[in-house]
């Protein structure tokens, strides 16, 4: 099963930047962590432009963190660009500038995560690691174990059941993490899967099954509208825009609940997403004092 998955990968991988021979563990660290719950479209051209901007660690290291925070965009969850910022700082004075190769010390590095760890290890150096995100979660549990989808996540039995799909040889072992994982991205989505189009369809527990409906716990609906997430991007948004500081009056004109506003407003205070000047007025982090 694996090797056909790799066949079909080699012909059929999206043309990604990052996947681009000669990317760095840094361009590789950085693709992941804007690629958090924030989908590819969105990501590469942001990607693309901080790669030119800041190719190396300590070129992000230099730069203040509203700058960062204003360069991350329209990607949400901004708080993952300050964990960049810090990750990057320590990349350039403790490892000579060059992302770590070893999944231990990613995972000392600020913000970095178990996923982010084995991601970088794989797909930048090439080792032999389980990188269990959605998607593969989602393929392993339909190709391997016949379910509809993946029930709620265990990180000792998906990591097990990812790993023995592995084949010995690092190399190929890395190149199947990420096939597995663009398999579950294109062909074996969740909502409307490409079963004619898979390339293990006929290896496929849940095609054999009869493809049985999933009848494990729902999962909860994220959404967007009126949510805290959604004033927090609307402060931010006026700050980013703003190249001087911005009175409270300007910030109050964006949502018109005073009382989730102030409170978000407050959040990201307390995040370090944004800063109150002397004045009384608010900026990006590091901007003005």
């Amino acid at each position: 099963m694996i090797d056909t998955l790799l066949d079909w990968f080699d012909e059929n991988a999206r043309d990604l930047p990052w996947r681009k021979a000669g990317t760095t563990g840094w361009g590789v660290l950085v693709s992941e962590i804007m690629l958090q719950q924030t989908p590819v479209a969105r990501v590469e051209p942001i990607w693309l432009s901080w790669m030119a901007r800041w190719p190396v660690p300590s070129a992000l290291a230099a730069e203040t963190q509203g700058e960062v925070v204003r360069a991350w965009g329209k990607l949400g969850y901004p708080r993952r660009a300050l964990r960049l910022h810090a990750a990057a700082g320590v990349i350039a004075a403790d490892h000579g500038d060059v992302v770590p190769s070893d999944v231990d010390v990613l995972l000392g590095l600020p913000g970095i995560g178990a996923y982010t760890a084995r991601a970088v290890a794989a797909f930048a150096y090439g080792q032999r690691c389980p990188v269990v995100d959605t998607n593969v979660r989602r393929v392993v549990a339909r190709a391997v174990n016949g379910a509809g989808d993946a029930g709620p996540p265990s990180t000792t039995r998906d990591m097990a059941e990812t790993e023995v799909l592995l084949p010995p040889e690092p190399a190929r072992a890395a190149k199947a993490s990420a096939a597995l994982m663009e398999l579950g991205a294109v062909i074996c989505t969740a909502r409307a899967p490409k079963c004619a189009d898979c390339p293990i369809v006929t290896d496929c527990a849940w095609v054999l099954a009869g493809r049985p409906a999933y009848d494990g716990p729902a999962k909860a609906v994220q959404k967007f509208a009126g949510t805290d997430r959604q004033v927090r991007g609307l402060l931010l948004d006026v700050l980013r825009g703003s190249a001087e500081p911005a009175p409270k009056t300007r910030l109050d004109v964006v949502w018109s609940d005073a009382g989730q506003r102030d409170r978000c407003l407050h959040s990201l205070l307390v995040d370090g997403l944004v800063e109150q000047t002397s004045d009384g007025r608010f900026a990006l982090p590091g901007e003005h004092r």
